[in-house]
């Protein structure tokens, strides 16, 4: 009976990635059409901000070794390790793995180049110089969010990536600068150092939340999160990693019983806060702090975890930035720029087929067996998905969203944890990021 059972749900598993493959391909063919039409929706390999290229690299040896590593080992050995050199290890494949990911590309264009474009973060880091020095910058950031095509007397404007998020993100840039870790090579090592984090505030999370053996089964898969194709080098890489820790700090928080709890809620307030101001999509993110909360019922720390949120929003809007402001300008940017060119009618269905390459097909089989997972499990899946289809529906993310939805969508990658025979679908899951990698050229 249960061979029977497993046997009906692997199949039904298989339906369902079959569907999103159908909605991919459906992506894929209806956006080319849009192209041969004359529509400008800036993507050369719809739904996909990339283009087919199939090259290998540097990066591709190690990429395959830790994919094959962690498939064979990864489950035996994140059963059995003891906590903490289970967490470090679990860190540094991760980070080994979306590190091989970004040298397929090479050093100089999957590391080096990817942060010092024209439309990046440290391409504008001279500028806080020129203003004298982070203070003043900070005091006059959303007098230049405009550009030149929406208010002609505009004498410069922050850079695409700069402008269009708060000044929380290029902050921390300009800090690694001032550090010495500010060229594309170091600062991108940061960004892939930060982002493939998520593995361990995940695993800290659930075993927080009174789910240890879930943290465990659900590890290699967020360390062969096919989405590390992105998070090697995208800034929405480091933003994964810093919402993370700010949820994994309330999740502990609410696990102590101790006079502690408040001291750490606050903590994790202030970096659920600071998150605030690295994207303004991360309003989202809020989500899943509630569901903590509603997981763990401890709404008494919900008071010190928002004092740490409004000492973060205090500082800043001391400082001279006003949040409502920034978001209303970017709000008119956006409109004005390619987003005026691609249809909403196409995207808020083909963005969930870009977004399916990022989860893979294990998360994708994972999602529709939630309900079998645990409750605190089952809310931070729900949250991911929650806030995925708000920010689709929103029309705020008109494509790349394979990278801009990764904070929510390492969260999903908690439903792996109900799937049974974790190897094949972690076989699955490396791949789909090789293959993605190997056969297309992504901009992030």
């Amino acid at each position: 009976m249960r061979a029977i059972r497993e046997r009906t749900g692997l199949r039904t598993d298989l339906l369902v990635v079959g569907g999103v493959v159908a909605l991919a391909v459906a992506s894929v063919v209806v956006g080319r059409r849009l192209l041969a039409e004359g529509v400008d929706i800036f993507l050369v390999w719809p739904p996909l901000l990339a283009e087919w290229l199939p090259h290998v690299g540097p990066g591709t040896p190690a990429a395959v070794v830790v994919a094959v590593a962690t498939v064979t080992r990864g489950p035996d050995l994140a059963a059995r390790m003891r906590w903490a050199p289970l967490l470090w290890a679990g860190w540094a494949a991760a980070f080994a793995w979306t590190v091989s990911l970004a040298l397929v590309d090479g050093w100089q264009r999957g590391v080096v180049e990817r942060l010092t474009s024209g439309e990046e973060y440290l391409h504008d880091v001279p500028r806080v110089a020129e203003l004298g020095g982070i203070g003043p910058m900070l005091r006059v950031f959303s007098d230049h969010i405009l550009t030149t095509a929406v208010d002609p007397a505009q004498t410069w404007f922050w850079t695409t990536h700069v402008g269009g998020h708060p000044p929380g993100a290029f902050l921390l840039f300009t800090v690694l600068d001032r550090v010495g870790l500010g060229s594309g090579g170091a600062a991108g090592v940061v960004v892939m150092a930060i982002g493939s984090s998520v593995a361990v505030a995940v695993a800290v999370t659930l075993r927080a939340l009174g789910h240890e053996d879930l943290a465990r089964r659900v590890l290699p898969f967020s360390v062969l999160f096919p989405g590390a194709v992105w998070v090697g080098v995208s800034a929405d890489g480091l933003f994964a990693g810093w919402l993370a820790w700010g949820v994994a700090l309330l999740a502990v928080a609410a696990a102590r019983r101790d006079a502690r709890s408040t001291a750490v809620a606050v903590g994790a307030g202030v970096v659920l806060g600071y998150a605030l101001y690295l994207s303004y999509g991360l309003v989202l993110g809020g989500l899943f702090p509630l569901a903590v909360l509603v997981a763990t019922r401890r709404w008494r720390l919900l008071v010190p975890a928002l004092v740490g949120v409004a000492a973060v929003v205090a500082a800043f809007t001391a400082a001279g930035f006003w949040w409502l402001t920034g978001y209303a300008d970017v709000k008119v940017i956006y409109a004005a720029s390619i987003a005026s060119t691609r249809p909403y009618g196409y995207f808020v269905w083909a963005n969930l087929a870009a977004l399916a390459f990022a989860l893979g097909p294990a998360t994708v089989a994972g999602l529709r067996r939630t309900p079998s997972l645990p409750r605190a499990a089952a809310w931070l899946v729900a949250a991911a998905v929650t806030a995925i289809v708000l920010a689709d529906l929103s029309g705020m993310s008109k494509a790349e969203v394979e990278r801009i939805w990764l904070p929510f969508a390492v969260w999903a990658v908690v439903a792996c944890g109900a799937l049974p025979h974790p190897r094949r679908w972690l076989v699955a899951q490396a791949v789909l990021a090789l293959a993605v990698n190997h056969l297309l050229l992504t901009v992030w």
